[in-house]
């Protein structure tokens, strides 16, 4: 079932969560032309506590979703709270998997998931942040977070209905990249409750290959639990005065915007946030941004987008897993629709709706994966 991620939309409260299902979710389910429609569903801390607290509003928001042909299958719990605020920044990064809070707040993540899942679903999935940026980041940190995953998967070992972490790697982060995660997370997790969320924009910015990302994945004995169907801005000559005044339509103040340029000698240079990029980075060479840009509508020249790499990794996830019921759920995740240049926005509902059926045409053969 493929579904949209609503943490592109700002409600953090159980009345704000039932509006945006009349009006966002329907819209889009209506407009994209399925009778069931999957969502990516974000819960703010405290939703997610006190739906955990209380299994009549878990019932009710189960009861809400059916009736309106959507159903949930995965979450986003990567966000604490706060992710519509005017700056976010660096924010979203807290708190860290070293922070109790973090674990709390997964756990209840789960308690949630396990009552909303459909019967016919194989899995459930929540997404989480690759336990933080990067500094600071000490060893004692590093044991706490291991101390926490731990306390997960004893909770996901107990479950009445099979419910899976997705660590999900981010530029900047202590585990930046699909390397960092596999090297991390193999051996210190149990891979049958905690694996990987593949951000395809991420995995774009870092500049990795695909096909080889996913098998070294799988090769470490871990799973891809999660997708989410991302694309990152590209700029093929970012010296050019027309790209220069191009990204600077992109340099918008409430979202972290990583930035890496890959050099003639292969090595990828890095800069935290794209309005200081250009004093930071060698521009012979091709940027990537991590600025999620809609799926069926790359950027004019002297932009492009990443949309290639997300054929090719869910190409290769193919290829690697074979049961159904095992492949890993796609999500499309274009939160940044309200920050985009003016020139590039369009109705919400429609957006997401025309994005859903760019991922139904090229991710899912004939969508057998729908």
């Amino acid at each position: 079932m493929l579904s949209y991620c609503t943490n592109v939309h700002p409600a953090e409260d159980l009345d704000g969560i039932l509006h945006q299902l009349d009006a966002y979710a329907l819209p889009v389910r209506e407009r994209f032309g399925e009778d069931r429609l999957g969502l990516g569903l974000w819960l703010a801390a405290e939703v997610a506590a006190g739906l955990a607290g209380d299994p009549v509003a878990r019932r009710r928001l189960r009861h809400e979703l059916g009736a309106r042909g959507l159903a949930v299958q995965t979450l986003n719990a990567f966000p604490y709270r706060g992710f519509h605020d005017e700056v976010v920044k660096h924010a979203v990064y807290h708190p860290q998997w070293s922070d109790v809070r973090r674990l709390r707040y997964t756990l209840d993540c789960v308690e949630v998931l396990a009552d909303l899942m459909p019967d016919d679903a194989g899995f459930g999935s929540i997404s989480t942040l690759p336990l933080g940026w990067r500094q600071p980041w000490s060893a004692e940190q590093d044991l706490r977070a291991v101390s926490a995953l731990d306390a997960v998967t004893r909770v996901l070992a107990r479950c009445d209905r099979p419910v899976k972490l997705a660590v999900e790697p981010e530029p900047g982060c202590v585990l930046d990249t699909v390397a960092d995660a596999v090297g991390w997370l193999a051996g210190r997790v149990d891979p049958e409750y905690i694996g990987l969320c593949l951000d395809t924009c991420h995995l774009a910015v870092s500049f990795a290959d695909p096909a080889a990302a996913v098998a070294e994945i799988y090769d470490a004995g871990l799973q891809v639990m999660k997708v989410q169907v991302s694309a990152a801005l590209e700029v093929a000559d970012p010296a050019s005065p027309a790209a220069v005044a191009a990204l600077a339509g992109f340099a918008e103040p409430r979202y972290l915007h990583q930035v890496r340029a890959l050099a003639a000698d292969g090595r990828v240079h890095a800069s935290d946030d794209l309005p200081q990029a250009s004093a930071e980075l060698p521009s012979e060479g091709p940027w990537r941004v991590h600025f999620h840009v809609p799926l069926h509508a790359s950027p004019a020249e002297p932009l492009g987008a990443t949309t290639g790499v997300i054929t090719d990794a869910v190409a290769a996830l193919s290829a690697r897993v074979a049961d159904p019921a095992r492949f890993p759920h796609l999500e499309v995740e274009t939160y940044t629709w309200t920050v985009l240049p003016e020139e590039h926005r369009q109705d919400l509902a429609d957006g997401i709706a025309e994005e859903l059926r760019w991922a139904r045409a090229r991710l899912t053969p004939e969508g057998a994966r729908i």
